[in-house]
């Protein structure tokens, strides 16, 4: 198949009318992802501009941000703040649900960079200031291949849960590196492709842990091709915030700008879930925007720190729900665990290859989020967290201490019908008044 028609494939599945799916590229540019410690993050308060179109100009519907323009007292107080102290500005774009303008700013050579933020602190001009903070995917290598196919699919007894929901229409932002977004068994579910740190199209399409989320969370059933993904029928935002350090591996980083931006345009897009499978420090301007987010009814599944005790961190906060490998640590009320060791999925070129880490337990839940979803499209993040910890079932593989996700469960408790499989017999895990719960 030729690459404009696996992209006519891609058109076709997105409900497209005459344009394919294409990679949208808005860089930042490489000297921030080289040198972060020399660049900053300043926002300004922004009155709203209205973005008037000019010939021949079209804006697409999942960019929201061609509605929306810096005014121009924003453009000028953050021009004075740029002479005042020194700074060199690298990229700046208005962020419509803050209504702030922000910029990420070189420092000047030889500047301490903690003295100049403690100092825009403190001008009034200054509604945000903080460091471009470094964030990186949770993955590991894994040890033994072919070991247990779609061993994740098959412990959260995802089959049993396919004949009430394959997650018919809701959208998931997958905001990570690119993907292969040409891959055959993941072409017909995505929706949109952005990229939001170069504009590399070939290295979008070759980026491996992007690839491996989409996999896991939507990759097309009964194609005849590879695997299936816990949501089948759900549609994919791909937005790359992270690039890969190399294409032999998953190690990937991200920054506190390229996220703020893919978080937006998730919005934008009316995204239902984001995932987020990564990790890295508090962030003020993505915490701002996690919390918009939720007040628009967006559900959040972030990967949970590796350390148990940890008690900060991008995605621990309110309002997310933290996923951890039900292989890594000792179980805690407030994460969900789900299979995170040699999970089968995507691979760039089309190719097939297992996966391990928090990473892949995090995409895994997003799925079974994106099934409850299409049966509720209303659910809020305490219901679901709550339904899909009291649906959550014993996992023989660890040693019966720890919980993970059962798919099916949650999906017969949210309808108020069904049975699963378990390993007690096969006895339904139904419980007649947890869909009660659900609706509140």
């Amino acid at each position: 198949m030729t690459r404009w028609a696996m992209l006519c494939a891609v058109l076709i599945a997105a409900g497209c009318s005459s344009t394919p799916v294409r990679i949208d590229s808005r860089a930042l540019g490489s000297s921030p992802v080289q040198s972060p410690d020399r660049f900053i993050i300043v926002a300004v308060e922004n009155t709203p501009a209205a973005f008037v179109a000019h010939a021949g100009g079209t804006p697409r519907g999942y960019d929201a941000a061609a509605d929306y323009g810096a005014g121009a007292p924003a453009r000028e107080a953050m021009r004075a703040v740029e002479r005042e102290y020194g700074l060199r500005e690298i990229n700046a774009w208005p962020i419509a649900p803050l209504n702030i303008h922000c910029a990420v700013l070189e420092i000047p050579s030889g500047a301490d960079r903690a003295t100049l933020l403690a100092a825009l602190s403190r001008d009034k001009r200054v509604k945000l200031t903080q460091p471009l903070q470094t964030f990186a995917t949770r993955t590991q290598d894994y040890n033994d291949p072919y070991v247990g196919l779609q061993r994740g699919f098959q412990q959260m007894d995802v089959a049993d849960a396919h004949p009430w929901s394959r997650g018919e229409g809701v959208k998931v932002a997958v905001i990570d590196t690119g993907a292969d977004i040409l891959h055959p068994d993941l072409r017909d579910s995505i929706a949109a492709a952005v990229n939001f740190v170069d504009a590399d199209d070939a290295q979008f399409q070759r980026d491996r842990h992007g690839t491996e989320m989409a996999g896991v969370i939507a990759a097309v059933a009964n194609n005849r091709e590879g695997i299936v993904g816990i949501a089948p029928k759900a549609k994919l935002l791909i937005y790359k915030a992270c690039w890969q350090a190399r294409s032999d591996a998953d190690a990937a980083r991200c920054n506190s700008f390229t996220l703020a931006r893919a978080l937006t345009a998730a919005f934008d897009a009316h995204a239902q879930v984001v995932n987020l499978s990564l990790a890295g420090p508090d962030d003020p301007l993505l915490s701002d925007l996690i919390r918009e987010g939720q007040h628009r009814g967006v559900l959040f599944v972030g990967a949970a720190a590796e350390s148990a005790g940890a008690q900060d961190g991008l995605t621990h906060q309110a309002g997310v729900i933290e996923v951890a490998s039900s292989e890594s640590q000792a179980p805690l009320d407030s994460v969900l665990y789900a299979p995170g060791r040699e999970i089968l999925t995507l691979l760039p070129g089309g190719r097939y290859d297992f996966a391990s880490g928090t990473s892949i337990a995090t995409a895994q839940v997003s799925g079974v989020v994106a099934l409850m979803l299409a049966k509720n499209p209303g659910l809020s993040e305490a219901s679901a967290f709550r339904l899909l910890r009291d649906t959550s079932s014993p996992l023989k593989a660890v040693d019966g201490s720890i919980k993970g996700i059962d798919a099916c469960a949650v999906v017969v408790t949210l309808v108020g019908q069904g049975s699963c499989h378990t390993s007690e017999g096969g006895r339904s895990l139904l419980d007649p008044n947890a869909d009660r719960v659900a609706q509140h």
